[in-house]
């Protein structure tokens, strides 16, 4: 295994401060916390704490085991079934639902989140805009904004980015097509570090492109990430380079993929229990339990509530810690107002695992519901203390402040949730209103220093919009 990591490693670009002299690591940084603003205010991010939690322990396990990360990732869902993923600077990638629907299992995924945190810690962009900058006047900082704006309006944003950069387009398609097997040499090779199997990235290549070869109408990842055939056959010679690997289908890969497939394909209740009725029917799942598991969530949809719990109780019974399972049982509690019960089963997990965002979330969440929002406070501000940037938290915490008619709070609560999004101007509304609800002298200077704040952050993303 080593003797076939060190070949690889022969044959992989030295990267040191490429790109550096067009940006700074701090830079990348501020460009990257703009971008997750202006992608919670535009696109369609998920916030489901179980996909969340997987998504970010996917992109973990890979970072963990790749060279030259130089700041910390951030891994978000978007709820389109377009089959894309992108990378943006500062480690922020953004991860679309639609590859869960057509990857077939958890090292396809893996291969194309492998392959985005690659650009980042090549920093790809930097030493692209490095090199349009010697040969355009634009500026960088104006090539970043419409980097940024392309990724979250593509149409948009590519138009500013052509414009900017028409003078040298075909230098940059060059530069970029070299970018995409950079990052296939070495995102496999983060892939079999961390425990995947580096083929699968050729396999899910080569899907991609045999299904759309002559398709009028491909997959934006197709234009984003062009994918000739030499591209395919390099990266299956290069995985053909590492140890094979038998890897068992990942549970929690095929749960997300129900869950998606069940909650965020836009298919109706009804069509979706037939969906996984036929998985069943034929056998023609990964796992079995991850079939029932979407035949679960379709039978809430559709409010049959005892049969849903019939099977979450026996897929409990195998897995008792399944945070899949635990969400949906609470769901199902919820639902048939049982609100105790479920705070009895999630309190014991909150002892055990007291900074489990799923567990807190769906504590929260039931405490709400049973209009319990003394309690609800109490976990949410540990919880926020310890997230700040949980735009649902905070959206909960609007609604248990309103609750417990703590209208300033509540309108701290929504400055926060909205500055999150983008949204300073009216996040500095919010807050002047909550300076009118408080009597306290130091929770007043707190609000003005964070309106002061939510200036300063406006007016820099107005500079780099513009």
């Amino acid at each position: 295994m080593f003797a076939a990591s060190s070949t690889t490693h022969a044959n992989l670009p030295e990267i040191g401060t490429a790109g550096a002299s067009a940006l700074t690591i701090e830079k990348e940084i501020q460009y990257g916390k703009a971008f997750s603003v202006m992608a919670r205010g535009g696109l369609p991010v998920v916030y489901d704490p179980v996909l969340v939690e997987y998504i970010t322990d996917l992109g973990h396990t890979l970072v963990a085991h790749a060279d030259s990360v130089k700041f910390p990732f951030n891994f978000f869902l978007i709820q389109d079934n377009e089959i894309n993923a992108a990378a943006f600077f500062g480690g922020y990638v953004k991860i679309h639902t639609g590859l869960f629907l057509y990857a077939d299992n958890e090292s396809q995924l893996a291969s194309v989140v492998a392959h985005e945190i690659a650009h980042v810690t090549q920093r790809h962009l930097a030493r692209m805009m490095e090199a349009q900058s010697r040969s355009n006047p634009a500026t960088l900082a104006a090539m970043a904004g419409s980097l940024l704006l392309a990724l979250v309006s593509p149409e948009a944003g590519l138009a500013m980015l052509q414009t900017s950069i028409a003078a040298n387009m075909q230098a940059n398609i060059n530069y970029t097509r070299t970018h995409e097997f950079e990052a296939d040499r070495i995102g496999i090779q983060t892939l079999s570090q961390s425990g995947f199997d580096p083929r699968e990235m050729a396999g899910f290549f080569g899907k991609l492109s045999a299904q759309y070869r002559y398709s009028s109408k491909p997959p934006q990842m197709l234009l984003t990430h062009p994918l000739p055939e030499t591209r395919v056959a390099e990266s299956r010679n290069r995985a053909a380079q590492f140890p094979s690997k038998k890897i068992s289908p990942s549970l929690s890969y095929q749960l997300a993929k129900a869950r998606i497939e069940a909650r965020y394909s836009n298919m109706s209740g009804n069509t979706s229990l037939s969906f996984f009725n036929n998985q069943i029917k034929n056998k023609d799942y990964k796992l079995e339990a991850a079939a029932l598991y979407g035949k679960s969530l379709a039978l809430i949809q559709i409010e049959k509530y005892s049969e849903a719990e019939k099977i979450i109780d026996e897929l409990l019974a195998q897995s008792p810690r399944n945070l899949f399972y635990i969400d949906t049982k609470t769901d199902l509690d919820i639902a048939q107002n049982r609100h105790q019960q479920a705070i009895d089963r999630l309190s014991i997990l909150y002892r055990e695992m007291p900074n489990n965002s799923v567990v807190v979330i769906n504590l929260i969440n039931t405490y709400m519901e049973k209009k319990d929002y003394e309690k609800a406070l109490v976990v949410l501000d540990k919880f926020l203390r310890q997230q700040p940037d949980n735009a649902l938290a905070w959206s909960m915490a609007i609604k248990v402040n309103q609750g417990l008619g703590n209208l300033g709070k509540a309108y701290q609560a929504r400055a926060e949730y909205l500055a999150l999004h983008g949204d300073y101007r009216k996040a500095i509304d919010e807050l002047t209103s909550a300076g009118v609800e408080t009597n306290n002298n130091l929770d007043r200077a707190r609000i003005e220093a964070r309106i002061e704040q939510f200036k300063q952050a406006q007016a820099a993303l107005d500079e780099l919009r513009s």
